[in-house]
């Protein structure tokens, strides 16, 4: 059973996620501050995690960052009342992989989980010869297994990271902007990733 983490300060949509995500078949974790979630991101091992931003004692662009900075690539979601652009390229460039606000539909955000955990959990069984991977001298891009290797050495990154840095390569002798990047790598003008991603 997959399993999801709610980081959010107001208990009632806590708990309205929490039932609606159960009902789904998922086992859910929560927590109402920033410090708890960080705490359970980083010792029970979720599947997915939906964080708030503005929490007391850590708010929720730190704790993506932290949980980025442990290497952790699970898919995280910002759920905010905030809806400042500032706000959505912060969420996004502290590690967010979608961004959804207050208030939301129910069955949107469950649809963009399952989204988020599909793209996470596509196959990475390796075959003897792919003819879309991409090379850059000692640099490998191969789309089929999200893998970026240097010199054989695999990159970790999150599955966002990569879709950016493939974006990039494919796209010769382009100068990119940050409107363009978010809009064609997170995929609307709205910030937030499509459910129909796979």
């Amino acid at each position: 059973m997959q399993k999801i983490l709610i980081v959010d300060d107001e208990k009632n949509i806590v708990d309205i996620v929490a039932y609606n995500l159960k009902k789904e078949g998922y086992e859910t974790l929560v927590a109402h501050d920033g410090k708890t979630g960080l705490s359970l991101a980083l010792s029970d091992d979720p599947d997915l995690v939906i964080l708030d931003i503005m929490m007391p004692a850590l708010d929720g662009f730190e704790v993506c960052q932290r949980i980025r900075e442990k290497n952790l690539l699970v898919p995280i979601i910002m759920l905010t009342a905030r809806v400042d652009e500032v706000d959505k390229v912060l969420g996004l460039e502290s590690g967010a992989d979608d961004y959804v606000t207050k208030p939301f539909g129910v069955k949107e955000l469950v649809a963009r989980v399952k989204a988020n955990l599909r793209r996470k959990s596509q196959p990475s069984a390796k075959t003897e010869k792919d003819e879309n991977v991409l090379s850059f001298g000692d640099l490998t891009i191969n789309p089929s297994l999200y893998e970026i290797r240097r010199s054989n050495q695999l990159i970790e990154l999150t599955r966002r990271e990569f879709e950016l840095v493939m974006y990039m390569a494919t796209q010769n002798d382009q100068v990119f902007t940050r409107e363009n990047l978010l809009e064609n790598v997170w995929g609307t003008n709205t910030w937030v990733m499509s459910a129909q991603l796979t």
